[in-house]
């Protein structure tokens, strides 16, 4: 799919796997149980070490170095790094191979350097487990406003004459939350503004109430409801359905529940 003109591959199902890559950033969020084309994205971003979120990282170093791609780069939250490099070589140990990696340490705070002039910024995503979500920020060169009404004449000869025209801004590519609580959209302003924001929404409907949501560390609809006003995104992918959600129960919920300002940029990530 492409969403804010960014193309997006993923598979995301509450407690099975999830799996989102951006393939023009040549990178994955969370690596599921590695579906094939994540096996071409170098880098990996992970949130959290629960298994369906993390359970495909050897298999993805190992088909890497089986049809001799570069090792890849995983970055994990500071309070896994350890744990995540003791996998790693008990993985080593039992495949009698190398595993060849890099295991890099991060968490909110950093900024961490993802090429094409990109970097990542982790944020704080409270889950029941320690877990991070991360912001795509890019730098861009955009004309200051006293310029903006001069004809481009104008423009280019003040430049010739050897004014600084343009200044740099950051702009907030993609918000990927992770598993997390609701209260991250509040917490987090490049959540809630980033182009694009790619949510996790485990619970649509009464089968599941909001408190046992918020009590398994997830998101429910009623609370994005609720914050509506709060989105500023330009397009918002939902993740992470919980697998008693068919295909069609989500079209429909979502169709009957989402208020207007939200039902025009909310596309669903269905399950296959």
């Amino acid at each position: 799919m492409r969403l804010a003109g960014i193309d997006v591959e993923a598979v995301s199902v509450g407690g099975l796997e999830t799996c989102i890559e951006l393939p023009a950033f040549d990178l994955a969020f969370d690596i599921g149980r590695c579906p094939m084309s994540a096996v071409k994205r170098p880098r990996v971003l992970f949130t959290h070490a629960h298994m369906d979120h993390m359970g495909g990282i050897a298999y993805h170093a190992a088909t890497r170095d089986l049809v001799g791609m570069k090792p890849p780069t995983y970055y994990v939250p500071r309070e896994n790094y350890d744990d995540v490099l003791h996998l790693m070589d008990a993985w080593r140990k039992l495949d009698r191979s190398t595993l060849p990696c890099n295991i890099v340490s991060c968490g909110p705070g950093d900024r961490v350097d993802i090429g094409g002039g990109r970097v990542a910024e982790p944020f704080r995503s409270p889950h029941r487990v320690p877990c991070q979500g991360y912001a795509i920020v890019s730098t861009r060169k955009k004309l200051k406003p006293a310029y903006a009404a001069l004809p481009p004449s104008e423009l280019q000869a003040r430049r010739l004459a050897g004014e600084v025209l343009s200044e740099e801004i950051e702009v907030v590519e993609v918000a990927f939350t992770g598993d997390t609580v609701v209260d991250v959209v509040e917490r987090e302003e490049r959540v809630r503004t980033a182009r694009l924001l790619i949510i996790e929404v485990t619970f649509l409907d009464g089968r599941v109430p909001v408190d046992k949501a918020r009590s398994k560390g997830h998101v429910h609809l009623d609370e994005v409801i609720e914050r509506a006003d709060l989105f500023q995104n330009e397009a918002i992918l939902f993740t992470h359905f919980s697998a008693r959600y068919g295909p069609g129960d989500i079209r429909r919920i979502l169709a009957d529940r989402l208020p207007r300002s939200l039902k025009d940029r909310v596309t669903p990530l269905l399950p296959k």
